[in-house]
């Protein structure tokens, strides 16, 4: 397992477009968001311990913002031929688990990760009303122990956006799993 930090942030940037397929049956596009005054595009994979060990959290938080105005979209990248654990069925398996109370999207081809620029998993994009890049940093201060967190950065940028305000500026890269590239 190879640690990779995200990139630096281009705050200001537009979310690509895309059309995923879903463990729910669905395929989401940016316009399936529309409704919403902020969308978090997470980049995540069923078997990375570093997914795993927020994956209660990310639930948690989806939950918690579903009914004030977050649309919250995940997303598999990783290569389900070489990784088998992050398949498509695989990943339906994983959603029923966990009660993924968000859509839970493959990007088998990963030009939707290209697009994005994601890097590891967990990666996280926030974006704005207008789908321009607000937040490109961590969950959270301690991704090992949920116990010992003082500081939610995505939940405290989540919250400046759902108030009409702008998430800080400095923010620390998420950190993870490279993404498992095709070759």
């Amino acid at each position: 397992m190879a640690l990779v930090e995200s990139a630096q942030p281009e705050l200001g940037s537009d979310a690509p477009d895309f059309s995923l397929p879903a463990t729910d049956g669905e395929t989401y596009s940016l316009e399936s968001f529309s409704d919403k005054k902020a969308l978090l595009v997470m980049f995540i994979c069923n078997h990375c311990p570093y997914v795993i060990a927020v994956q209660d959290r990310l639930v948690k938080l989806a939950h918690d913002y579903q009914d004030r105005g977050l649309g919250v979209l995940a997303i598999c990248s990783n290569d389900p031929v070489r990784y088998p654990a992050d398949n498509f069925e695989a990943m339906k398996r994983v959603a029923r688990e966990k009660g993924y109370p968000f859509p839970y999207a493959q990007d088998e081809t990963q030009e939707v990760a290209r697009a994005y620029g994601a890097e590891c998993t967990p990666d996280f994009f926030l974006y704005d009303a207008d789908r321009a890049l607000a937040y490109r940093g961590r969950l959270d201060d301690n991704w090992k122990d949920p116990g010992k967190v003082e500081r939610r950065e995505l939940r405290a940028a989540i919250d400046a956006l759902l108030q009409g305000d702008r998430p800080q500026q400095a923010q620390i890269p998420s950190m993870g799993c490279s993404i498992k590239w095709k070759y």
